[in-house]
Order: C-alpha cells, then structure tokens, then sequence
C-alpha cells in the first residue's frame, strides 16, 4: 500500500463525505435501521449521529486501518455498542443469519466486487432483515454515462478504486435482492459524480 492511499487518501476521504448535502441522504436512509446492524464502509464513522434509539449494535467493516481509527473516535459518542472489522466485505467472519439491518452508504462503488459482497450480506441477513442504500452511479443520460466511462480508469486510481459508472440497482439485484424501494437524482456537483440511489431492498 502506498504512502497515498494508507494516509493521505483516508484523509481526503473522510473531508469529501463531510460535505453537508449529503447528511440528508444520510438521516433519510438510517431512519429505519434496527436490531444488530452491519454497516459496509463504515469509512471515518460519518453514519454513526444518524443512528435510531432502534439500533441496538453496529458492526463497521472498512479496508482502511486509517479511516477506522477515526471511526473509532467517532463511535465513543454513540449510544450503542460499535465494533469494528478491518477488511474488505466480500467475506465476513458472521454467522449466517445474524445481522438484522444492512447499511452500505456510498460504498459499493468501491468494492472491487460489489455482487460477492453482497452475496454475503445477503447471507448474513435474517430472512426480514432490511439492506439500506445510498450510493452513486450510473447516470440515465447518454452523455453523462459517456463522460462516467471515460473517467472512470483515471477516477479509479485517484480515489481508492472508486466506479463512477456502475449502476447500483443491477448491482444490488445481481447481488440476490429484491428492491423494495428505490429513489434516484443528482444532487449538487458535477454530474458524472452526482447520479444518487437511494433504497431499500429484501433478500429475494
């Protein structure tokens, strides 16, 4: 791992999801979280304030060592228990059937294999559990998902494996779930970056 993406990545990381736009996407998606929750990506912690009294524990799975000691920080304000896993999601070390909620908050763009990771959400979850989403993607225009293709080889290496053309609900649907609910549009930035979806999905 190079100097840039063990600290200085991290970093520019924690600063861009810090923006304050993205906290309503962020209040709307935790509401209905429950139970044990697994959360992909917790990344530098932003998810934990927008917790319920309906959370009982949060599990955080994040690569980054660096962005899960700032969680760590984080999570000694929060109500409820928070453990950690410094790890890719592709594999978890859980019980099947353990997890009640599952949370992926701009993430899946970044797993170098979104649908695995998936898959073992898919297996973690209670047969009622919730997967929560908010995520970027793949655009409906033409034009903005050709500037998406064009800039994603560059994107890619600059921002720690980050996709900016890949279109979540296929991902999320590839990955064994059924979508419940499903919003998208662009929020405030340059467009190729900005396509949101935002849902809520059962184990199909």
């Amino acid at each position: 791992m190079s100097l840039y993406e063990r600290w200085i990545l991290p970093r520019l990381t924690h600063l861009s999801m810090r923006q304050k736009q993205l906290a309503a996407y962020r209040a709307r998606a935790l509401a209905d979280a429950r139970g044990r929750v697994l959360e992909i990506g917790i990344g530098s912690g932003l998810n934990l304030p927008f917790y319920g009294h309906g959370v009982k524990r949060v599990l955080g799975i994040d690569p980054s060592p660096e962005l899960t000691r700032l969680a760590q920080k984080a999570a000694g304000k929060a109500s409820f228990p928070v453990e950690f896993l410094v790890r890719s999601a592709e594999e978890i070390p859980l019980e099947r059937g353990s997890i009640d909620t599952a949370v992926t908050t701009w993430t899946l763009c970044t797993i170098p294999d979104p649908v695995k990771a998936l898959q073992e959400v898919r297996r973690l979850l209670k047969p009622d559990g919730l997967l929560i989403f908010v995520e970027h993607g793949r655009a409906p225009e033409p034009k903005v998902v050709a500037w998406q293709d064009r800039l994603t080889p560059f994107w890619k290496r600059c921002a720690g494996g980050c996709h900016l053309n890949r279109k979540i609900d296929d991902v999320v649907q590839q990955g064994g779930f059924e979508i419940a609910e499903l919003q998208t549009g662009y929020a405030k930035g340059p467009r190729p970056m900005a396509f949101m979806y935002e849902g809520r999905a059962r184990v199909s």
